[in-house]
């Protein structure tokens, strides 16, 4: 219990990192995911292939080889921003891939005649996928989608190789002022475990408020 009391400082430094990490991540993987599901299933080729290239590069790249990609490669041309921004980005496009696939099964999941009904109506692709199939494909998504956003917060703990301030950086500060190592990776754990059923708790409202009735 030592090691939580007499750092608490730092504890709760770290603990706020992987929040705003995890906070401003999923936010951008969310927006980028939702765009690259509409690319898609999107009518214009082109756009389908965009899709298809985001996804299958980013699901198939390590999340750590990303990071370096991006915190060390970008200043390389010239774009210098802050670590955690670069961290930000990391994870943000790596997760919007699985975010992106999730939304596309639950489109996928919406009866094709609806949609064809919507453009028999004089509605434009966009109009048909905001108004008519997302508010039916969102019902099935929330349980993934949060699956997702739970597994992006752990992820986030790699930004702590990178000189990002975050949760599992800690330790190594604990370790060299000579504190139990296994202690240290205990209360590390619980604040891991705050943050994901925090998130857990959140899509477990959505889902019982919006849902697909079981």
């Amino acid at each position: 219990m030592d090691v939580l009391t007499e750092n608490w400082s730092l504890y709760g430094e770290g603990f706020l990192g992987t929040v705003e990490l995890t906070v401003y991540a999923s936010i951008l993987a969310l927006v980028l995911g939702f765009v690259m599901a509409s690319f898609r299933v999107a009518p214009v080729g082109s756009l389908r292939m965009i899709g298809t290239v985001w996804v299958a590069v980013l699901r198939n790249t390590p999340l750590t080889l990303l990071f370096f990609a991006v915190l060390l490669g970008l200043p390389r041309f010239g774009l210098v921003l802050p670590f955690q921004v670069f961290a930000v980005l990391a994870l943000g496009c790596y997760t919007s891939a699985f975010i992106c696939e999730a939304l596309r099964s639950g489109i996928n999941t919406v009866p094709t005649g609806q949609g064809e009904a919507a453009r028999s109506l004089g509605m434009s692709f966009g109009q048909t996928l905001g108004n008519v199939v997302l508010p039916q494909a969102f019902r099935s998504v929330i349980p993934p989608v949060g699956s997702t956003l739970i597994a992006l917060a752990k992820n986030s703990a790699i930004a702590g190789a990178f000189s990002v301030t975050e949760l599992l950086g800690t330790y190594k500060t604990l370790n060299e002022l000579g504190y139990s190592i296994i202690w240290s990776f205990v209360w590390i754990a619980v604040g891991y475990l705050i943050i994901t059923l925090a998130i857990s708790a959140l899509f477990n409202v959505l889902e019982k408020r919006w849902g697909v009735a079981r």
